[in-house]
């Protein structure tokens, strides 16, 4: 299968590297032009993309042509810049895909879409996207925008916090007080699992689907941050208890059961 992947970054490189592995053709966009060789070094078409609201950077017609899958890996880009307009983005993208050979889109997405509260709401696939900050809005809307063709059909996955090499959560937790919502569940993935469940979409043919790629274990964030601080050697952490935690569970129930999928990489 021939297959573009628009953003070879922490996930979409080494997922690029088994979809090569797996025997498909695999071409990869990135930002940066320091990156091409190393693209094409693992074997992997290079292409140096940006997207803009206005337009895009880079050859996206050549990059989608003979694909028949694209998954788009690029993050809405909130935090560098919170008036970027993602939605703006994706619609730009939709208009080279409904130009192109692509049938089938997988979008990464977020567990973000959805709302915290107080008392811990269990998300699942079932449920529709509530959340209201600016980037689960954002998120939202690019989702709805790639769903709403004729041209080709897509697949959702909303994959919670990302743990591997060189990404951890702790890392950036350690040594610091105060830090909110206690006995909030975690809702994390390692690398691993990402890379499985997408090759399980690919391989099963999983489309027009929304799934959670969230481990099936919630300890609390003071439970398993504290605890992971002190496994890594990182410095301790302090909580603020005396505020109400907020927070959710997001279910991978479906995903697990659709896909028949089992989880290969523990969050400890």
């Amino acid at each position: 299968m021939n297959i573009s992947i628009l953003g070879c970054g922490w996930l979409g490189l080494p997922l690029g590297k088994k979809l090569i592995e797996a025997g498909h053709i695999v071409k990869g966009s990135t930002t940066s032009r320091d990156k091409i060789n190393l693209l094409s070094s693992e074997g992997i078409i290079p292409y140096k993309i940006q997207l803009f609201e206005e337009g895009v950077q880079g050859d996206m017609t050549s990059f989608l042509k003979d694909s028949e899958v694209l998954i788009i890996d690029i993050p809405p880009g909130l935090r560098k810049d919170p008036e970027v307009n993602f939605v703006g983005k994706i619609g730009r993208l939709k208009s080279y895909i409904q130009k192109s050979d692509i049938k089938k889109v997988l979008f990464v997405s977020a567990t973000s879409v959805y709302e915290d509260g107080n008392d811990f709401p269990v998300y699942t696939e079932e449920d529709s996207a509530n959340g209201t900050a600016e980037n689960a809005i954002q998120l939202k809307g690019a989702e709805m925008l790639l769903r709403d063709s004729e041209r080709y059909v897509t697949s959702i996955i909303r994959f919670g916090g990302l743990l591997g090499p060189g990404r951890h959560p702790v890392n950036y937790l350690s040594g610091k007080s105060d830090l909110k919502d206690p006995e909030a569940p975690v809702n994390l993935i390692h690398l691993e699992d990402c890379i499985g469940i997408i090759s399980a979409i690919l391989e099963k043919e999983a489309w027009g689907e929304t799934f959670h790629g969230v481990y099936p274990d919630h300890p609390t964030r003071k439970d398993y941050y504290c605890s992971t601080a002190v496994e890594k050697g990182l410095a301790s952490m302090s909580f603020k208890e005396d505020t109400v935690s907020k927070g959710k569970v997001i279910s991978s129930n479906v995903l697990q059961k659709e896909l028949q999928y089992e989880f290969v990489q523990n969050i400890w």
